[in-house]
């Protein structure tokens, strides 16, 4: 942290970006309206979590009636979560123009969309390229919904409310087999997609009823960025060469600060300025902030880790389906229901570790003087690494044995409640170390699961199928050990990382600024 000295006394004051003066603060906002809000979203996030594994138990009727192959079945799986992880890359960029209401209301109306048109399908062509076009509207709240929460929330309360919003695209995976077995058993196939449009028509109209824009342009610092290359345009095409020398001086003064905190150095442009500027979505190109992100080395470490979790989630779901249905003879209802175990010690550990971080974060803030760092948080993922590595080696060999179904659900739940627990406090980090930025952040963080789990869908059944479940979750048991370290890493060194990522990205801020 950085102290008050560090700023020359003969210069206007400079404001934490994120805690600028804005018109009608989200963050004083009643609790009342806060939770209306974070239940809202939460239900939005919910379709997401949903859309992915609610077709699983229709698949054969699909393949039946569309007369599709196994592969055209797998691919748009895979097509699904590799757009629904990539593509609030466009939507973070258009949110912080926009703002978050907009992009709310837009990508459901895709998603409804999408859905509607996928179930009157008569092909598979068709349906895999509405599966995109639902992916693309699906994922818009992986984003903006953890943006929102930065827009209402200070740091110390976002872990538990991260853990609150997070835990219901959890219940997806538990969820989407019971309801998509259920429907297509009692109706069709077709009926579980008519089930996603009018879950998606119900969230659009809270959105569009209830939910109140949280989004304030002064406090982005992509906004401020192009804001400020468009004021200076405008005074360089208008002012005289008396009035160019001044503030010519006055930006030499600017430069001269020594704060190694960039956001918090910056001089945040007034509300009267932004609104005699308007930008158009030409103004906002979303891969370098994407690349900046990605380019410091604590956020690659936490987005490699946070990737590796979900494709864990992403694979264990998919191949206990199988498992279940070859060699304990379930139908997709009896699936379901023991696929809930993982959903809820998912749901338990967002929850329980979300409050937990921001107790870590208050009782080191408090031991530190009242000062605190993001890399705080992460404390609080060691009580639950531990331990995480045994339900999964468990998990391993329950299934390879085909011991009892109660002790395949025990190992479900403890691996679900164990990843989540740490997962939860890792979201809550990439938000609180990119401030100004969190929603691009969430969206490379979004970006990186998707990916991650595009390879898990492709290798987890040929893997199964060479080395049986046993030998797959003792290797994943592995790779979780892998992204405790990185973990660990990003705790003792992350600090010292972000100071010298934000230091070498100055000069490139003051030439753009200049």
């Amino acid at each position: 942290m950085h102290s008050p000295s560090s700023t020359l006394s003969n210069e206007p004051t400079k404001l934490d970006i994120e805690h600028a003066v804005v018109e009608d603060d989200p963050r004083i906002w009643s609790n009342t309206k806060k939770t209306a809000i974070l239940f809202i979203i939460s239900g939005a996030s919910m379709i997401a979590g949903l859309a992915v594994n609610i077709q699983n138990p229709a698949n054969a009727q699909i393949q039946q009636q569309l007369h599709a192959s196994s592969g055209d079945i797998s691919l748009s799986l895979s097509m699904f979560i590799l757009i629904q992880g990539n593509f609030p890359v466009i939507w973070s960029a258009i949110s912080e123009i926009k703002g978050r209401k907009f992009v709310y209301l837009l990508s459901i109306a895709l998603f409804i969309i999408g859905s509607a048109i996928v179930a009157v399908s008569r092909n598979i062509g068709l349906m895999i390229s509405m599966r995109v076009v639902q992916a693309a509207g699906s994922s818009a709240v992986f984003a903006v919904g953890a943006a929102t929460l930065a827009d209402i929330y200070e740091p110390h309360q976002r872990g538990t409310m991260m853990g609150v919003y997070y835990s219901a695209p959890l219940l997806g995976p538990s969820l989407g087999p019971i309801l998509g077995g259920a429907l297509t058993q009692g109706l069709s196939w077709r009926a579980v997609f008519w089930f996603l449009c009018i879950w998606g028509g119900m969230i659009f109209f809270a959105f569009l009823f209830l939910f109140k824009d949280t989004f304030r342009k002064e406090r982005s610092v992509t906004y401020q960025n192009v804001l400020n290359c468009r004021l200076r345009e405008q005074q360089s095409s208008e002012a005289n060469d008396e009035s160019r020398d001044i503030s010519k001086s006055k930006e030499d003064g600017e430069n001269q600060t020594t704060s190694k905190d960039i956001e918090a150095q910056r001089t945040v442009i007034p509300a009267s300025a932004i609104k005699d500027v308007e930008l158009s979505m030409s103004d906002v190109n979303p891969f370098p902030a994407y690349l900046l992100i990605v380019s410091r080395k604590n956020n690659l470490l936490i987005l490699i880790a946070s990737g590796l979790t979900f494709a864990f989630s992403f694979s264990i779901t998919y191949t206990c389906a199988r498992t279940l249905s070859m060699y304990y003879d379930y139908d997709a209802l009896k699936t379901g229901l023991v696929l809930l175990a993982y959903g809820v010690g998912c749901v338990s550990g967002s929850i329980l570790g979300g409050r937990w971080s921001d107790r870590t974060l208050a009782r080191l803030k408090a031991a530190n003087g009242g000062v605190s760092f993001p890399e705080m948080r992460l404390e609080s993922t060691k009580i639950a690494m531990l331990w995480v590595p045994l339900p999964l080696i468990g998990y391993a060999w329950v299934c390879q044995e085909q011991v009892n179904i109660a002790a395949v659900c025990v190992m479900l739940f403890l691996a679900g409640f164990l990843s989540i627990w740490i997962y939860t406090s890792t979201l809550a980090y990439i938000v609180d170390a990119n401030t100004g930025r969190s929603s691009m952040a969430v969206a490379a963080n979004s970006s990186f699961r998707g990916l991650f789990a595009f390879v898990a869908a492709e290798i987890a059944v040929p893997l199964q199928d060479t080395i049986g479940d046993g030998g797959l979750y003792t290797l994943w048991a592995g790779m979780m050990v892998v992204v405790q370290c990185m973990i660990l890493l990003v705790l003792y060194k992350g600090r010292n990382w972000r100071e010298i990522s934000l230091e070498r990205e100055k000069p490139k801020l003051n030439a753009k600024s200049g």
